[in-house]
Parts: C-alpha cells; structure tokens; sequence
C-alpha cells in the first residue's frame, strides 16, 4: 500500500496558486490513472484509491488548509497502517526554479509548512517527496503572497510540463521506492 499526498489549500481562489502544485499534481494523476477524489470528513481530506501496478494506492488532498496538512496525513496513515517509506509528499519548493522537480528520501521541510506539519504529526523526517519548483520569490515579494500568487502563461506551460513529466516519476516510486526513483529521475 502507497499514500501520495498532494499539498494545497482548498478552495476556488486557491486553485492555480504556486501553493496549490501539489493538488495540480494530484488531479493530473486522477485524470492520468482514472481515479477519482471522494470528500472524507473522517480523513479531512477528499480521498482517492487505485490500483497502480497491482498495488493499493491512495491519494489524499488535505482540506485542511496548508498549515495543518499533517493532520489529514496522519489520519490516513494511522487507519491504513501505511509505513513511511510507503508515502510520497508532493510540494511547492521555491528553492528550486519553475520546471524543475526533485525527489528526496527525506530531510527537514526547508521552510514549506505543510510538509513542516506532516514531519511533527508523523514524528519523523524520514517521508520521501517530490518537490515541484515554483520560482523564487522577487526580493520585493513577501513569501506568503508569492506562493499564494498565480502562475503566469507561460509559468503554467512549463508547470503543466514538470507535472506531466512527474507522473511517470510518481508511477516509478509506487513501483521502485523512493532510492531507485531519486537515481533514475532526480537530474532528467
């Protein structure tokens, strides 16, 4: 059994912000594996389950707001009995340039404070992710309203590309585990 976790906040003015790139990963995985999400209130999150490469797989997005990512993690993780190395993160980074995504096996949150969340509500900083980079933010921006700002035309072509790109990484992590996934995919 895998659990991905896609990062974002919920709602309509939320939807196509550089914080919102884990649920933009997420939803084109659903329309890549037909899958859908499902509202569960006892999860806090929606959920989706699927079988990729005979494997159980499930798919939450947190409906509690960024912050609080950790909370709807753990409940998934504590009901399904998911190990760590059986999760994958996937998360806004604004230390790496948009277009570009990195997988790594574990480490702190780097300042992303969702991930910070699901690292203190698991109690451990070994959970693999998949970090999608958003840019970094202008020197004249505070960080809060440049991760919650929209992508430009021609950011969301090379956002739209990374994700796409990343799917095939996501599949390669369910099959392969995070090591195998970081030496074949970190660098292409």
């Amino acid at each position: 059994m895998k659990l991905i976790v896609g990062l974002g906040n919920i709602g309509r003015e939320y939807a196509n912000t550089r914080h919102n790139i884990g649920f933009m990963m997420l939803n084109a995985l659903s329309e890549a594996w037909d899958f859908s999400f499902k509202e569960e209130s006892k999860f806090k999150g929606d959920l989706g389950v699927a079988q990729i490469g005979g494997e159980k797989v499930f798919f939450l997005k947190p409906s509690t707001y960024m912050n609080l990512s950790g909370e709807a993690t753990d409940k998934v993780v504590n009901y399904y009995s998911i190990t760590e190395e059986n999760i994958l993160v996937v998360y806004d980074d604004m230390d790496l340039a948009i277009g570009e995504s990195r997988f790594k096996k574990k480490g702190s949150s780097g300042g992303q404070k969702g991930m910070g969340n699901i690292i203190e509500c698991l109690g451990t900083k070994e959970i693999p992710r998949l970090k999608i980079g958003i840019g970094k933010r202008p020197p004249e921006r505070n960080g809060k309203d440049y991760v919650l700002s929209a992508f430009s035309n021609e950011e969301q072509k090379a956002v739209n590309e990374v994700i796409k790109r990343s799917i095939d990484g996501v599949l390669f992590f369910i099959k392969e585990g995070i090591e195998k996934t970081m030496n074949e995919k970190n660098g292409k």
